[in-house]
């Protein structure tokens, strides 16, 4: 069940994330996996025809495998394309959403080949995907990508690597994706690299911490991992 599993859909770095690119996102807009459980970040009234004299309460479709609030029909992305064009009146889309969604299909090759036929000529997707992140079930769990892992499943898009980032639990704080994607390095030397003095002197305290044997758990490993999210534009040649 999609949405019922979308406690990181309510993340606000994904909301600030299509707020800050409103104006590079074109319609008719499919959200995937829609249904609202209360905790869900709405955005639909983002791409409201009150926000958008452009935008008719048509032109936004959200779907999901169960009903509820937020859903306006319900489509399995991983059925044959024949029943999902049918089923969404053979309708494409200019922008579709599918935040923290992928991680509990069991096909996610499937559903990415899908929703890129539903892609318009020139249209995107925005991906938001668990790098690293806690297990949450509704009903399964079952997997964690790179950024590289998302282009091999929509080989037929091209992502804009300037708009690309990794967002962590904290509000606001965005990364670049390379090679240090999700890191926290147990380093001083790394933190004063990006520039982080405060946290510099903090690694060093937990170095001297360790040596004495205090908060050793922490300390033993070369670094620990952000909870973090892959937030990725990746738009359809036209």
């Amino acid at each position: 069940f999609w949405s019922q599993r979308k406690a990181n859909k309510g993340d606000v770095n994904q909301l600030s994330f299509i707020e800050s690119h409103r104006d590079a996102f074109n319609g008719p807009y499919l959200e995937v996996g829609s249904h609202d459980y209360g905790s869900t970040q709405n955005l639909r009234s983002i791409f409201s025809a009150s926000d958008n004299s452009d935008t008719t309460d048509s032109d936004y479709i959200g779907i999901d495998m169960v009903e509820g609030k937020g859903v306006d029909k319900l489509v399995d992305l991983t059925q044959p394309f024949a029943l999902i064009d049918r089923a969404l009146d053979g309708r494409r889309f200019g922008t579709i959403f599918c935040l923290s969604v992928l991680e509990h299909c069991e096909q996610p090759f499937v559903m990415a080949d899908n929703m890129t036929r539903l892609l318009a000529p020139g249209g995107q997707i925005y991906i938001s995907v668990p790098f690293a992140w806690k297990f949450h079930g509704f009903p399964s769990d079952y997997w964690r990508f790179t950024h590289e892992g998302v282009k091999k499943l929509f080989p037929e898009l091209r992502f804009d690597n300037e708009l690309d980032n990794l967002s962590t639990s904290r509000r606001g704080e965005r990364r670049p994706l390379n090679e240090d994607i999700g890191l926290i390095m147990m380093s001083g030397k790394w933190h004063s690299k990006l520039g982080y003095p405060l946290r510099t002197v903090s690694i060093a305290l937990l170095r001297l911490l360790n040596s004495v044997g205090i908060l050793r758990w922490l300390t033993g490993y070369r670094y620990v991992m952000a909870p973090s999210l892959i937030n990725m534009i990746g738009r359809k040649p036209s």
